[in-house]
């Protein structure tokens, strides 16, 4: 039942993912009013929330936009940072808000921030782990265990990126409303409403293998 649900989820992600490229492609074709591009979007949105130690640089890629906060750069692809359309501004704000939430101490990206040594960790080992503990089930179980507290650990940080996104998705939103016409507001929305979904079916899909694991290894208690 677990595979079921796993490869649902799993679909889902692709069907999401597929429509979210589909869509900013749509979106990248519709200009911002007074020719704004994401990189100017990411400036003018940063200095009217006085943060002032932020940069914004252009990176590499396809939708690699994100915020680094230990360098307190934002940094947008090539299409973000120099298109001057829906897309790109609706990217650019997103990765500002989420420079805005740190200038804040928004306390949702603080724990996030510091669960990610843990999540580096656990990344690292945790599918060795749970294969070898899979095979070695019968004869030591809790080496499954400690695999389903590393994958613990990144479906935990998968929860806990949700309020971030969507804190900083609805910071976007509420500040495009000043820049961008009223009738182009409800792409923009639309195009970051369809990159939370991607979080959201991540953390869902986390959540099922966990469980699906947990399931092993409860069972395998249950016939010892």
């Amino acid at each position: 039942m677990y595979w079921i649900l796993i490869i649902g989820l799993t679909l889902l992600s692709v069907i999401v993912s597929s429509r979210l490229t589909s869509k900013f492609k749509e979106y990248s074709k519709i200009r911002l009013q007074g020719n704004l591009t994401g990189k100017d979007i990411a400036e003018i949105m940063l200095k009217k929330h006085d943060v002032l130690d932020v940069t914004v640089q252009c990176t590499d890629g396809f939708l690699t936009d994100h915020y680094d906060p230990s360098r307190k750069v934002i940094n947008l692809s090539k299409d973000v940072y120099y298109g001057d359309n829906i897309a790109a501004a609706a990217v650019a704000a997103h990765e500002t808000g989420h420079a805005i939430q740190h200038a804040e101490s928004y306390s949702w990206l603080q724990l996030r921030t510091s669960l990610v040594p843990i999540v580096n960790f656990s990344s690292k080992w945790v599918m060795w782990v749970l294969i070898a503990g899979i095979l070695l089930v019968n004869t030591f179980p809790s080496l499954l265990l400690i695999g389903i507290i590393l994958f613990g650990a990144t479906t935990l940080f998968s929860f806990v990126t949700l309020p971030v996104e969507i804190n900083a998705s609805n910071r976007a939103v509420n500040w495009l409303g000043s820049v961008v016409a009223s009738e182009q507001l409800p792409k923009a929305k639309h195009a970051l409403k369809l990159a939370a979904y991607t979080y959201v079916v991540a953390a869902l899909s986390s959540l099922a293998t966990l469980l699906h694991y947990v399931m092993i290894f409860l069972g395998n208690r249950d016939n010892e």
